[in-house]
């Protein structure tokens, strides 16, 4: 038997929803791998700014945007023959709009869900959430380690995309590696994956771990504080995604560490930079100058930890970021708490448990942050 040489068929019209900073990101990606690109937004004046060739002045602001891109507030235009739908709104919206995408776009064009997170009371990740409100269609994801200014400038990227379809069909024709050739250009190189927990569960936790990594650089500490709270925050996610099903090495990949990394190192990402105002002694309402700004982390955090509980399994630094976030204790006794945990051991296999010898020292170490 010849092997399979055919050149995968890319999407060549796609609906993307959600006109914010990656939404539009993601849109202009796909207007320069030459696809045909209608971009969906709320809001009208920043629709017209767009067509006019003022790009997206609230979200990307000073960033040229690529002809290609046809801006409406009319979601039915919007997905009127498109093969593909990029769904980037707010996780806390991907069921809504989910299904009202079900019920437009035309029968068999998968939905590839951009948002990242836990739904809240069902414990479902997003593409779960979109499975049920728009059955029958196969779903996805485009995620990995991104800032939406960087991508929508032309900086090489590189993303993973996953989808739950194709069990039965050639890798070259799954869904996920046709948006992956749809959104290939000289900048932004996509991989192709099928395992969908274990990509979901990177961006939802990686904003949880962020916030913690936040905290420390604002309170003062360096890089060993962060190195640790990474590492022992990437164990979390591998602990969560294989309880889910997924592969503790799709985890290690740009979904997962990738991601992580990103996002635990820069005041870009708007749960570390949240998280710095924190550690910087500022109160939940005075962060980004008491501006109403979505902090994903903070909504995360209590999600992930839900799911956690229910599934028996141990997240700590998760933990103490909802204690700071949701329940209002301060920052050095939450710190304090994780820190003076008992002594484990890192392989799994080597069972063992003492009790932290110093946690009178550790306790006084993190005082400070309680202000």
């Amino acid at each position: 038997m010849r092997p399979d040489t055919r050149p995968p068929q890319p999407y060549e019209q796609i609906a993307v929803i959600g006109g914010g900073a990656w939404g539009t990101a993601l849109a202009s990606v796909a207007a320069r791998s030459g696809r045909h690109v209608r971009l969906w937004l709320r809001d009208e004046a920043l629709a017209d700014d767009i067509a006019a060739g003022r790009g997206n002045t609230r979200y990307l602001e000073g960033i040229e945007l690529p002809r290609g891109i046809h801006p409406t507030t009319d979601l039915a235009r919007a997905l009127d023959g498109a093969d593909a739908v990029l769904l980037v709104t707010p996780s806390t919206t991907v069921r809504d709009m989910a299904q009202r995408i079900g019920d437009v776009a035309a029968p068999g064009a998968p939905i590839f869900v951009c948002a990242k997170g836990i739904e809240a009371h069902t414990g479902l990740l997003m593409s779960e959430v979109a499975a049920e409100a728009a059955p029958g269609r196969a779903i996805g994801t485009v995620t990995g380690p991104t800032f939406a200014t960087e991508t929508a400038a032309g900086h090489p990227t590189a993303v993973t995309v996953a989808c739950t379809s194709g069990v039965r069909v050639p890798p070259r024709d799954r869904a996920a590696t046709r948006m992956a050739i749809s959104l290939a250009t000289g900048a932004f190189r996509p991989y192709v994956s099928n395992d969908m927990p274990g990509v979901e569960v990177g961006g939802a936790v990686k904003n949880v771990i962020a916030i913690a990594c936040g905290i420390l650089e604002g309170a003062g500490f360096g890089e060993n504080s962060r190195a640790a709270i990474i590492t022992r925050g990437l164990d979390e996610m591998k602990e969560l995604a294989v309880k889910l099903g997924g592969a503790r090495e799709t985890v290690t990949g740009l979904g997962g560490l990738g991601d992580l990394m990103l996002t635990c190192s820069s005041r870009q990402s708007r749960n570390f930079s949240y998280g710095f105002q924190r550690g910087q002694g500022l109160g939940d309402e005075e962060v980004f100058g008491g501006k109403p700004v979505v902090v994903e982390g903070r909504h995360n955090a209590i999600t992930v930890t839900d799911l956690a509980r229910l599934l028996g399994i141990t997240m700590p630094i998760s933990e103490m970021v909802r204690a700071i976030v949701a329940d209002g204790e301060p920052i050095g006794d939450a710190f304090a708490t994780y820190w003076a945990a008992p002594i484990r051991a890192e392989p799994r296999a080597l069972d063992l448990e003492i009790a932290h010898p110093a946690i009178e020292a550790v306790t006084k170490r993190f005082e400070d942050l309680n202000g």
